[in-house]
């Protein structure tokens, strides 16, 4: 039994505050938000004397030192920004609670993400008693997972890996993203970058692409981006050779970018506008929609897996494992639509593995550092089933 308080009220922060309050294992549930008003609607909707919501500014860490004192949580979910990241960390290392996040930190003033600045936390946690679990969404996440899983079970080296993530869903608009769109932006506009025979290769955004096969979907356009898993992935399969990771974009998703990147819409430094320093990214954030209002007639589904080759028994051995997910499904489900619901489940699974003793260890770790097993085992009833193809085609070549 565990107390939890979940910081971020956005689409995923309403995925996970539904998961939470379903499960017995959470007797009381926190949701805290800059927008109070955003974690009283989720509390109205999922009606359950197990969930409270405060006001939380988690730019500050007293800020969140006085709530977690307030609450007394056992665990603090992070699904707010990737800024917060550090800022969180350190308050949960204050008041002594483990720590679960989906997306790793990146500072506000530099397009840049990279999980050393959290890996610098280990040793504070691990002298602490208190588990940190990093990336514990999708992808990052489940896919870690996966590439862990495949590694025991079917594996004595895994060589290839490609993870390939569809979102073959129609909201009905004409330029919108799925998850915070300044977030969102900032990542796909950075250059791509892959790991290949022990060395990174960077490349111009978006300039590597090619048609791939998606289960129920069919081949879609599919961009090479670097992804944060790929870091830690490549850190803790040394027998890795290469690992890639590409994400599908409509043409017309790639048109309005390329415009509002022409006209300097998605610049990330200050400007001055009629005498007030704006920043143009987070001023084209508050234009667009918001990413939860999408859910609501939302058709279509995602597809996010892993392409794995490699050895088992001196012998080379293809492995592909995936889930697809329904945007109208999860919408019936939580009121969420499937970028959400596909981040916040895996979310959950993550915190009853520290709440369960499966992954409740001392320091800070990637999922794949954790044990598979009992994740994939909740995954499914979770909501998010997951299937396997054995020594099937492979849409890419060694």
């Amino acid at each position: 039994m565990a107390r939890v308080m979940i910081v971020g009220a956005g689409g995923v922060g309403n995925v996970v505050a539904h998961k939470c309050a379903a499960r017995a294992e959470f007797t009381d549930i926190l949701l805290a938000s800059r927008s109070v008003d955003k974690c009283e609607k989720i509390a109205a909707s999922i009606g359950s004397p197990k969930v409270t919501t405060a006001a939380l500014d988690a730019d500050t860490v007293a800020n969140t030192v006085k709530l977690i004192e307030e609450f007394k949580p056992d665990l603090l979910i992070n699904v707010a920004l990737p800024y917060q990241d550090l800022v969180l960390m350190d308050a949960c290392l204050q008041t002594g609670i483990h720590y679960l996040d989906t997306a790793n930190y990146e500072p506000i003033d530099v397009a840049k993400f990279e999980y050393s600045w959290q890996w610098a936390y280990r040793d504070r946690f691990k002298n602490a008693g208190l588990t940190a679990i990093l990336g514990c969404g999708f992808d990052p996440g489940v896919t870690g997972v996966f590439s862990a899983y495949a590694l025991k079970h079917y594996f004595d080296e895994i060589h290839y890996l490609d993870i390939i993530d569809c979102n073959d869903g129609n909201h009905g608009k004409s330029f919108a993203t799925n998850f915070n769109p300044e977030i969102n932006i900032r990542e796909i506009t950075q250059p791509g970058r892959y790991f290949e025979n022990g060395e990174w290769v960077e490349i111009p955004a978006l300039s590597i692409h090619r048609p791939i096969p998606y289960p129920e979907i069919g081949d879609r356009e599919s961009y090479l981006l670097y992804h944060e898993e790929l870091e830690s992935l490549v850190k803790n399969i040394p027998t890795l050779k290469r690992a890639r990771f590409w994400m599908t974009f409509s043409e017309n998703y790639i048109t309005h970018l390329k415009v509002l990147e022409n006209i300097g819409m998605t610049r990330i430094d200050p400007i001055e506008y009629q005498g007030q320093q704006i920043v143009p990214l987070q001023f084209l954030k508050a234009l667009l929609p918001e990413p939860a209002s999408l859910a609501t007639n939302y058709t279509g589904q995602t597809s996010i897996g892993c392409h794995i080759t490699g050895i088992k028994d001196g012998k080379e051995k293809k492995y592909y494992v995936y889930n697809n997910c329904q945007h109208a499904a999860a919408y019936k489900e939580v009121g969420s639509q499937g970028i959400s619901y596909t981040t916040g489940v895996p979310a959950v699974v993550g915190a009853l593995m520290i709440v369960n003793g499966n992954w409740k260890k001392p320091g800070v770790f990637n999922v794949e550092e954790c044990d598979p097993d009992p994740f994939m085992e909740l995954l499914g009833p979770m909501g998010l089933p997951w299937h396997e193809v054995f020594d099937g085609v492979s849409p890419f070549e060694n």
